[in-house]
């Protein structure tokens, strides 16, 4: 009868039957509540943590703050990668209280000095300090310039384990004591400092310090990294509070640079913004240009354009010889660049036996000789020998003949304008571009190597401030010495006053070599616009993104993407005025609309 009664109705209170319940009432019974979906299982209390269902959770509260607070010191522990949430009460104190407090406080410690000066003890500069900072506090408290206040700052932690609990405590501890900050864990409160944790405005804890504007200003926990100094050049807007990304690359422990993106990203964009805004400061550019692009802005700024090419009548050849520097010798000049020829020899055919690769070193040295070119000799005044004076030691080598043969198409062959003619030009102008785009594709990777080898000659013969652009450097990357040579350059560059810019739209085949990873690490500035969803995991792995991040770049716009400089990153949006974008600008009907501007303007 009793399950009855509360199954279809209830008593009434003078017990006269049993009155009916409604269907609706039944209904509305067993509907799911907002509490029970968001409710854990089960919830267990214990004196340092709190068992929510499956997880575990301690809150901490800081109890101690040192004499300053640096702007942004919270930014750690806001950027902490764990799970964890965070309160801060700010509960404004009467001032007029505070100063009869201050009254009795500065009077206890001026007497305190006092009696110290009167039995003659040492002057005790705790004390000093203490009196400074309570005299100066009191003026700026009656002046209205700072206003007091008592906060409570508590932070609840997420674990799946005890110990993964106490490793997150352990390490925001050592995170906040570096600063002179201590927070200690609610013993026997654990359920009232998860309750102050949770957005209910509930502050059951009631662990407070006193706190004046200008330190409580510190605390704020919504900072974003700022890149704006007082010198360098403009690379774009701060996403995030629309600040200026003012800087200098040329101010890091190294000055190079990692641009990755898809294409049509906005890659080639930005780098021939930072090339016109660098030339301002007197900094030369040298830029290996695969597709052309970078050509108008070459005419546009008076520099010189090089295409380099079968049928080009620019030549290089790579048994050029820089002079040696104040601190280097002969002998070292001419071992390095021995080196340097059997690593492109290796790319041009198709790899050296180690009996090969020591007949070749042999033959470079002897045909270096035959031009009186040894390591005593002076550089100043030499003729380097042709890739024919190779070919032609090699015939007359012992074991150097299959080589000789192998060498010949580049010697008399179809490919015999392009290596084997005396070097014939000049990069006496501050932006220097080289062309690879008519370059045989078979020949790309060894264009390249060949160009970037002549312009670190140059480089390393007189020192002044140069930024070498390697665009599509994935071409130089698909060959292990082209890769090696490239990652030497990145190390070696400081000492020559040179930052590298390393651009590639294939991440996947830049990784994939031995040297990609090193020559990111040897990069002091990474750039990352937007990208592809095929190589976006790997972006994430390679710079450790947070999932933000990683949709940042797949969300991005044309010219947006995250700016690492160091150990600062910002979301980054590329903007031009418009006369640069007239002169950097590589979308095909900008292009074309300029071109007619022009025909109309000549008729």
């Amino acid at each position: 009868m009793a399950f009855l009664s509360k199954l279809f109705g209830k008593k009434q209170e003078d017990g006269e039957g049993i009155l009916p319940i409604f269907p609706q009432d039944i209904y509305s019974h067993g509907v799911l509540e907002l509490e029970d979906a968001i409710a854990p299982a089960a919830l267990q209390v214990n004196p340092s943590n709190l068992r929510l269902g499956e997880k575990y959770t301690r809150t901490l509260y800081v109890y101690a703050y040192p004499r300053f607070l640096a702007t942004s010191w919270f930014a750690p522990i806001i950027n902490l990668d764990k799970v964890f949430d965070i309160s801060i009460y700010i509960h404004p104190v009467d001032t007029a209280l505070i100063l009869r407090d201050l009254r009795k406080k500065v009077a206890e410690v001026q007497s305190q000095i006092s009696i110290r000066e009167e039995k003659g003890l040492v002057r005790d500069p705790v004390l000093d300090t203490a009196y400074q900072d309570l005299e100066a506090l009191r003026d700026k408290l009656q002046q209205a310039q700072e206003k007091l206040f008592s906060i409570g700052l508590y932070i609840t932690l997420y674990g799946d384990t005890e110990k993964e609990l106490t490793e997150i405590e352990t390490e925001v501890r050592s995170i906040l004591e570096a600063k002179l900050i201590y927070a200690k864990p609610a013993l026997f409160q654990q359920r009232e400092g998860f309750t102050s944790t949770l957005p209910l405005l509930l502050d059951k804890l009631e662990v407070h310090t006193y706190m004046n504007s200008s330190p409580l200003s510190s605390v704020f926990p919504f900072v974003s990294f700022d890149l704006t100094s007082n010198r360098g050049i403009l690379y774009g807007i701060n996403r995030h509070n629309n600040s200026l990304i003012l800087f200098d690359r040329f101010t890091l422990e190294n000055y190079n640079t990692v641009v990755f993106a898809k294409a049509g990203a906005g890659k080639s964009y930005m780098t021939k913004l930072e090339i016109l805004r660098s030339l301002m400061f007197d900094t030369d550019v040298i830029v290996i240009d695969p597709e052309r692009e970078y050509e108008y802005l070459a005419e546009t700024v008076g520099g010189r354009f090089f295409n380099i090419s079968i049928n080009s009548h620019h030549h290089l050849n790579p048994f050029d010889l820089p002079l040696p520097h104040e601190d280097e010798s002969p002998t070292d000049v001419l071992r390095s660049n021995i080196i340097n020829l059997i690593g492109l020899f290796r790319l041009i055919l198709g790899g050296l036996t180690p009996e090969e690769d020591s007949i070749m070193d042999r033959a470079i040295t002897e045909a270096y000789a035959a031009k009186d070119i040894t390591a005593e000799a002076d550089f100043t005044h030499i003729s380097p020998p042709l890739l024919s004076d190779l070919e032609l030691v090699l015939a007359n080598m012992q074991g150097g003949e299959t080589l000789a043969l192998r060498l010949r198409k580049y010697t008399e062959g179809t490919w015999s304008g392009f290596l084997n003619q005396p070097t014939n030009i000049n990069i006496d102008k501050h932006m220097v571009v080289f062309s690879l785009r008519d370059m045989e594709e078979e020949l790309r990777p060894i264009g390249m190597y060949i160009v970037t080898h002549y312009i670190w000659n140059v480089v390393r013969s007189e020192l002044k401030k140069r930024i070498l652009i390697v665009d599509e450097a994935w071409w130089l990357m698909k060959s292990e010495d082209g890769a090696s040579f490239l990652f030497g350059l990145t190390k070696r560059a400081r000492k020559y006053f040179l930052g590298v810019t390393t651009i590639t739209q294939d991440i996947g085949d830049f990784m994939n070599s031995p040297y990609g990873k090193p020559i990111i690490t040897n990069s002091s500035i990474q750039v990352l616009l937007k990208q592809s969803p095929a190589t976006i995991d790997i972006m994430k792995d390679v710079f450790n993104l947070t999932d933000e991040e990683k949709f940042l770049l797949l969300e991005s716009d044309v010219g947006e993407g995250i700016f690492f400089a160091g150990l600062k990153h910002v979301a980054i949006k590329v903007i031009a005025s418009y006369t640069e974008d007239q002169i950097i600008t590589s979308d095909p009907e900008q292009l074309l609309a300029i071109k007619r501007a022009k025909e109309e303007f000549t008729q």
